[in-house]
């Protein structure tokens, strides 16, 4: 199914197109800064305002795919309120003792018309295809990630046999967990006597890869950014992903209330979010690989199945930064980042790993 940009006030598959109104269902979202620090984004201002629902019309399961077809269209600086389902599928969530009443009916929808929808090679319900106006190959898409809510009160984590980072160390074991979460105070009871501040944030945020690649998992982070589980990607941070196909077709799902740096079961705190986002196209940058910026740190990434490869893939995109941002030379980029530099784990357990360099803002006040 496809909706132009311009259609204003129209309901059709669970897509609204607002012009500047949100529905009374999602809630008005609140202004970046809760979660994560607002930022002071440049232009363009905010265009038109577009609500997608997940619905079996507007997600993609299990795949980013330059042929695959857009449910909505949008220009560049209009923004969208976007709901995204958590990974646990409703029986797993009543396996794990939930009761039945409190499974989205969302989820309820797709997962009842999966078996006539197109799905695979990955698990992970995305909302999207999204075309946006104006982007094609060698361009970036920039994401403002506005707000970021839980959209339920709820989470799970699970594991088994076959995935996770010990698996060796769990043969024949399989384990899934409910926990509530308090979201006016924004906190995660894991058990008693173990609460879990929560930090929102879209585990997979992604455009379609090159078209040679085909339809690729949505497990496996890549170029292409998707499923990159980096738990800095909160409100008020901004996503920048390199574009290689005509409109981008941008998805995003993978719900997370919060996650521990390498995510080392397989899972985080999983759970359904409404984000308010901002698109733009940016043809005035050009990268090989995602990078972010929150209000304190710029970010760079590295994604490879080694994790030496990603942490060196991670560091070299540091270095071209700082050349990019700060007109730094090689040499004087690469001593910084090994004394102000933070190399991090994003995430052991999606076939590719992530790394991640936290490059703190502060180091610069009063530089040319």
């Amino acid at each position: 199914m496809m909706i132009r940009a311009r259609t204003v006030a129209t309901i059709i598959g669970g897509v609204w197109a607002l012009g500047c109104r949100t529905p009374s269902s999602i809630g008005t979202p609140e202004p970046a800064g809760g979660d994560g620090a607002s930022m002071s984004w440049p232009a363009p201002s905010p265009g038109k305002t577009f609500t997608l629902m997940p619905t079996p019309k507007t997600v993609a399961i299990g795949w980013y795919d330059a042929a695959g077809e857009p449910v909505l269209h949008v220009g560049s600086g209009d923004e969208l309120i976007v709901r995204a389902l958590s990974t646990c599928s409703p029986a797993s969530l009543v396996r794990a003792g939930l009761d039945t009443g409190r499974v989205e009916q969302l989820a309820n929808d797709i997962y009842a018309a999966r078996s006539k929808m197109k799905t695979g090679p990955g698990g992970h319900i995305l909302t999207g295809p999204i075309y946006v106006e104006g982007a094609d190959s060698g361009d970036v898409l920039e994401v403002r990630f506005k707000s970021i809510k839980p959209a339920i009160n709820y989470a799970c984590n699970s594991f088994g046999p076959r995935s996770g980072f010990l698996r060796e160390d769990f043969p024949n074991t399989s384990r899934s967990k409910i926990i509530e979460l308090d979201t006016v105070r924004m906190l995660g009871h894991f058990s008693s006597g173990i609460t879990i501040p929560l930090h929102p944030f879209f585990g997979s945020v992604g455009v379609a890869p090159p078209a040679a690649m085909g339809r690729v998992n949505s497990a496996p982070p890549g170029i292409h950014a998707g499923n990159l589980d980096n738990k800095e990607l909160v409100a008020g941070s901004t996503l920048y992903i390199p574009i290689w196909t005509k409109g981008a077709l941008l998805e995003i799902g993978d719900g997370h209330a919060g996650q521990g740096n390498g995510e080392v079961d397989i899972t985080a705190m999983e759970t359904s979010l409404v984000g308010h986002l901002q698109l733009v196209v940016r043809k005035d940058m050009h990268l090989a690989w995602p990078r972010a910026e929150t209000r304190t740190h710029y970010i760079a990434m590295g994604i490879d199945t080694s994790l030496t490869q990603a942490t060196k893939i991670a560091v070299r995109q540091a270095i071209e930064l700082l050349v990019q941002v700060k007109g730094m030379s090689r040499e004087d980029a690469y001593q910084l980042v090994s004394v102000a530099g933070d190399v991090d784990i994003t995430e052991l357990v999606d076939g590719t790993v992530g790394v991640h360099v936290m490059i703190p803002k502060a180091i610069f006040v009063g530089a040319r």
